[in-house]
């Protein structure tokens, strides 16, 4: 069974609110025959497309190649969460890697954040992007660590622009009964994810990429040059770019063992008019200090998304469940309102919830699992991956060395040891441990 065809129907793009409310997207042809080109990238979400946009303005030949079409996985499904940072804490990444590839890593992660805002504004992407991500916390000791991060970050990496939250602030902020603190960034930010890959794809193409769509990788074969089979055509190129996150499959066996596809969850409820500021009272996202996090932001008509939940195998459950009994918690308010969308996507995880960047191959390139952590991440790996193929690795291989460790057990025990685990951590959320 693939991940690709499991849940979604072939060549088309998922049911959701973003669908629903996406800029027209022309159908682009199927690649056919033999082809050629510099580089060849398999997927067409935020890392491919910025990979291809950034090759192209650069003067090479690109061509991208989607199973279906652009934005079709986690990039057009997502919670549009635009973080600060990693998606580990800077104090666990020092631990892991020490101070100096910390503050180098830190230092990606800001230039992740202002690449996604200069790509929107100098290819005049219209993606609703907003500043503004809070963190919300469920208990006293949460709050304590939360502020105590901001103050870490303030004085260890000169980032200022985390506003802490006591219990009236974040009630003032999100009236949920449930948050009893927190902090709010306003150097993050939030956007429609399907709009911005959208945008991504038609400023690649007027770069000079080209773009398959409904063209399947089933096969690559390394050599010089390496030769990408699809279902109705083939393609030589000297470089390969994986870019395909959740849904690569066993294109590439070292990728696989250490990048693990997981699904989760988004509801759209009807518009909440006055309600709305029973929820958020300020154009913010939201995500909180759940192991299986709970986000939600307004859409500009007052909808509430609410992403929640999380499941490990091939087919999606009953997602209205699924999504409702997290925001039932959260919102106990709006328990019984209907819900007017509901999706679900595949993105990729590794056992440190950090990317993993590699040289799958020779000239083969590879950057997933960056754990929910995407918008900004995924973009900037598609572009130091363009830059290490013109010969500027710095950035690549910074990111290259954060250890990834495989997942225990190979392919077969894998979700069932993952289920087993994250069983253990909705445990410690309950009982909030």
């Amino acid at each position: 069974m693939n991940l690709l065809f499991s849940n979604d129907k072939r060549g088309a793009l998922p049911p959701s609110w973003y669908a629903a409310t996406a800029h027209e997207a022309p159908h682009r042809p199927m690649l056919k025959g033999e082809q050629r080109a510099d580089v060849a990238i398999i997927g067409g979400g935020f890392t491919g497309l910025s990979a291809a946009l950034h090759l192209a303005e650069a003067g090479f030949d690109v061509a991208l190649l989607d199973a279906h079409r652009v934005g079709f996985g986690a990039s057009g499904r997502n919670g549009g969460q635009l973080g600060s940072g990693q998606r580990l804490e800077q104090t666990e990444i020092e631990r892991l890697m020490g101070m100096d590839d910390a503050r180098r890593l830190w230092r990606l992660a800001e230039d992740a954040k202002d690449l996604v805002k200069a790509l929107v504004a100098r290819h005049t992407i219209d993606c609703d992007l907003k500043p503004g991500v809070a963190h919300a916390c469920f208990s006293d000791r949460e709050v304590t660590h939360e502020h105590a991060y901001a103050d870490h970050l303030a004085l260890h990496y000169g980032y200022n622009e985390i506003e802490t939250l006591d219990a009236t602030a974040m009630q003032a902020l999100c009236p949920s009964p449930k948050y009893v603190g927190g902090t709010l960034d306003m150097g993050a930010g939030h956007l429609h994810p399907l709009n911005f890959a959208l945008g991504l794809a038609r400023a690649a193409e007027a770069a000079g990429a080209r773009v398959y769509e409904r063209s399947h990788v089933h096969q690559i074969r390394e050599g010089a040059p390496n030769e990408v089979w699809t279902e109705a055509g083939k393609l030589r190129a000297t470089h390969v770019i994986l870019a395909a996150n959740g849904y690569l499959g066993g294109l590439n066996r070292k990728v696989a063992a250490r990048v693990m596809p997981i699904n989760n969850f988004i509801a759209a409820t009807p518009p909440l008019g006055t309600e709305a500021a029973k929820v958020l009272t300020r154009d913010v996202a939201v995500a909180d200090t759940k192991f299986v996090v709970n986000y939600f932001r307004l859409t500009p008509d007052q909808r509430l998304l609410f992403g929640g939940g999380e499941s490990y195998g091939y087919r999606f459950p009953d997602i209205d469940r699924t999504v409702r009994k997290p925001m039932a918690e959260i919102f106990p308010h709006l328990a019984d309102i209907p819900f007017d969308y509901t999706w679900g996507g595949t993105l990729a995880i590794t056992m440190r919830r950090l990317p993993y960047l590699a040289r799958a191959g020779k000239t083969v390139l590879s950057a997933s699992g960056y754990s929910g952590h995407g918008v900004g991440t995924a973009t900037h790996a598609g572009q130091l991956m363009a830059r290490a193929i013109q010969g500027d690795a710095e950035g690549f291989d910074t990111m290259a060395r954060i250890p990834t460790r495989p997942f225990p057990g190979g392919p077969a025990m894998r979700s069932p040891l993952l289920a087993l685990a994250m069983t253990w951590y909705a445990l410690r959320d309950r009982l909030g441990v």
